[in-house]
């Protein structure tokens, strides 16, 4: 990573060093544009850095989510390509991993939120199976004899961490540099501020996390930090694929790496992490996995989801020509980080996005607030 940009004109410049926006940044140099990343810190630090991976569009699906669930479910779709196809451009792995995920109930409260979950998956054709509490013993041994019911899903996960360091040796340049706004000339975007200078940039895109609302850019998108606190263990991990349930999720990697998370706190720009927080996810996790308390813990970190109103990306043209917006991806970035470069991509290049993501771009906000 670079201190400051190599050159001082670039057809891309992307505000953003996490999943979304060096996915957008790759996406745009394999269809020959010169791309520069910036980001204040170092790649991956925001939100990217501190996610568990899961591409979980089944166990993630809520209801009245119509449209973000066909969004999820086109963005599973195009994983195994993304990461067969970035592996092959960083050379380097992305811990993909096509295990599957097990909701489990550890109580009858538990049994009947998931028995209204599988009703909702199976009405909207998701591939969800319910087990037996003894069937779900059967495919996790690790499972607490406590556990009443279960649903499986063949939900997967990469490592986040992993993804960005392929991204970065895949993009064009990656810059450590702070952004402080955009140059309009005619109209239209001319270039990108930075802490050092300027740079020129025929198309700028905005892809910093909960931090995208605050860079002083004409008509941004309601964005609001949402913290969610995660814990990284190491040792045999306690089940082979992932184990949710309504309080908590844990995520074994090859590497001997669990993941457990994650918080939802409403606590503004906040990433500090507590002891109630990692009390609550160690409980949670250990009620369904006893083993779980005998991993060595290695890591606590806290991040910011960035999110709307609506729960839905914001991916698509600004208010002023040149202008994009890949952002508000809240609980799904890791996910929808392949569709949304893709989406960005063709943007650039005049074409239209995918179908899916129609419904979100930051247009339907200024709709809703006229409506009001």
């Amino acid at each position: 990573m670079d201190d400051a940009p190599r050159r001082t004109s670039y057809d891309v410049a992307v505000v953003g060093a996490g999943i979304v926006g060096l996915s957008c940044a790759w996406a745009a140099a394999r269809r020959g544009m010169r791309v520069l990343v910036v980001d204040r810190d170092e790649p991956g630090s925001g939100a990217s850095g501190v996610a568990a991976g899961m591409l979980a569009p089944v166990t993630e699906a809520v209801f009245g989510e119509d449209a973000l669930l066909r969004l999820n479910l086109e963005a599973a779709r195009a994983w195994p390509a993304f990461a067969a196809r970035l592996a092959e451009a960083s050379g380097l792995d992305t811990s993909y991993s096509e295990s599957g995920a097990l909701m489990v109930a550890a109580d009858a409260d538990d049994l009947e939120e998931l028995r209204r979950v599988h009703e909702f998956q199976r009405s909207h054709g998701l591939d969800a199976e319910w087990l037996s509490g003894r069937r779900c013993r059967e495919l996790e041994p690790g499972l607490s004899p406590r556990v009443r019911g279960g649903i499986a899903a063949p939900d997967h996960s990469v490592d986040p961490r992993a993804v960005v360091r392929a991204l970065v040796a895949a993009c064009d340049e990656v810059a450590r540099a702070e952004a402080h706004g955009i140059e309009i000339q005619d109209g239209r975007v001319a270039g990108l501020h930075l802490g050092h200078g300027r740079v020129n940039a025929g198309s700028v895109v905005i892809a910093a996390g909960a931090w995208s609302g605050t860079l002083g850019l004409p008509d941004p998108p309601p964005l609001r930090p949402v913290k969610g606190q995660i814990l990284r263990l190491s040792g045999t991990a306690p089940a082979r694929e992932i184990v949710r349930t309504p309080r908590c999720y844990v995520v074994p990697r090859t590497s001997g790496e669990v993941v457990i998370g994650a918080t939802v706190e409403e606590r503004g720009f906040d990433t500090r992490v507590t002891a109630d927080g990692v009390y609550r996810l160690l409980e949670a996790a250990w009620e369904v996995l006893p083993d779980v308390g005998e991993l060595e813990l290695v890591e606590t970190r806290a991040g910011l989801r960035p999110a709307t109103p609506d729960n839905g990306p914001v991916v698509g043209r600004g208010g002023v020509e040149g202008l994009l917006w890949a952002t508000g991806h809240y609980r799904s970035g890791i996910l929808q980080a392949p569709i949304t470069g893709e989406a960005i991509a063709a943007l650039l290049g005049g074409e239209e996005p995918p179908a899916e993501l129609a419904p979100f771009g930051a247009e339907r906000f200024a709709l809703a607030g006229r409506r009001a």
